[in-house]
């Protein structure tokens, strides 16, 4: 089943405003990481998701806070709307010990148990497996669960992909699988990867109820999202998502970008999820200059504290370098 033409219905002010503030947030925290990335304050890999954002915020829309989130390694964005602390996230950045992770996993491996968030991954359809298991140890329970598994098209080519959805089908798993499709994977382009683009028809092949969506219009994304983990609550097994968007940015901080054309992501940045839903809202009479920049300002204190917070976190001590790494021996 593929997108239906007609949009969802304009929602009420107030979650209208939270839809964009969730957007702006994700994108000002993002550009503030390319800024410190730049500034040497955050090293190692660093993905954005900047353009994607739509994806993250409609998504959590649909979500229980007893659900679970299994990210791929561009989970900023994920984990911000899941509602972590920007503190704790961009101290995870500078690889603080006030790091969600404490330090220790990065921009690629954000974790949180009080919101069920488990963990972005650094290895391509590295997640989808951990989804599955932890689906089925919700049927196991009997628990009215959903785990929701973000991954980008690039992970349909390896085999965990496979096997996953085989499984999740086989034993009716309560996944809601998320295909973040923003046409590149790493560097190269889809219709050079794949005989068939539209990924979603890979997740019917296994008998997975799928459908494509409009991953750059945030209404979309969250009316997709209700429609898919409502039939996984009321126990009609998995359900595939295939989210297109677009990523304004390279893969990552190291990309030199020689494979995509400047106008391709000019055209693509005009059709932005926070630019057009913001359209969206001042044409219906929601939004008006006063409002957006009260969420401006709102965002920027918050970006502007979590980057205090990291700055004033501590570094883990050398000592405490082999804690969680070897079982400590008894001292009887």
């Amino acid at each position: 089943m593929t997108q239906s033409e007609k949009g969802p219905a304009m929602p009420d002010r107030a979650h209208a405003l939270d839809l964009l503030r969730g957007m702006i947030r994700i994108r000002r925290f993002e550009e503030k990481c390319a800024e410190l990335y730049s500034a040497m304050k955050i090293r190692g890999f660093l993905h954005l998701c900047i353009g994607e954002e739509a994806i993250p915020v409609g998504v959590m829309q649909a979500l229980t806070p007893q659900d679970a989130i299994v990210a791929t390694y561009r989970e900023h964005g994920h984990a911000l709307a899941r509602g972590m602390s920007a503190g704790a996230v961009m101290a995870e950045m500078y690889g603080k010990v006030g790091g969600c992770s404490r330090g220790r996993g990065g921009s690629m491996h954000l974790f949180d148990a009080a919101t069920r968030f488990y963990g972005g991954n650094a290895i391509v359809g590295g997640g989808l497996p951990l989804a599955v298991g932890l689906g089925l140890a919700d049927r196991m329970q009997e628990k009215a669960n959903v785990t929701a598994c973000f991954f980008g098209e690039g992970a349909v080519a390896e085999g965990e992909f496979h096997e996953s959805m085989n499984l999740a089908a086989l034993w009716r798993l309560p996944v809601l699988f998320l295909c973040e499709n923003n046409l590149y994977a790493m560097g190269t382009a889809l219709q050079l990867s794949e005989s068939n683009t539209d990924i979603h028809e890979k997740a019917a092949g296994y008998g997975v109820a799928s459908e494509a969506v409009d991953g750059m219009d945030v209404l979309a994304v969250e009316a997709a999202a209700r429609r898919a983990s409502d039939a996984i609550r009321a126990g009609k097994g998995p359900y595939f998502l295939e989210l297109r968007t677009y990523r304004f940015r390279p893969h990552s901080m190291f990309d030199p970008e020689l494979y995509r054309d400047k106008d391709e992501i000019e055209a693509w940045k005009r059709r932005g999820p926070i630019v057009t839903f913001s359209g969206h809202l001042r044409d219906a009479g929601l939004l008006d200059d006063a409002a957006l920049a009260s969420i401006e300002a709102e965002v920027e204190r918050e970006v502007d504290e979590a980057v205090a917070f990291a700055e004033a976190s501590d570094w883990e001590p050398v000592g405490d370098l082999t804690r969680d790494v070897y079982t400590e021996e008894d001292a009887a």
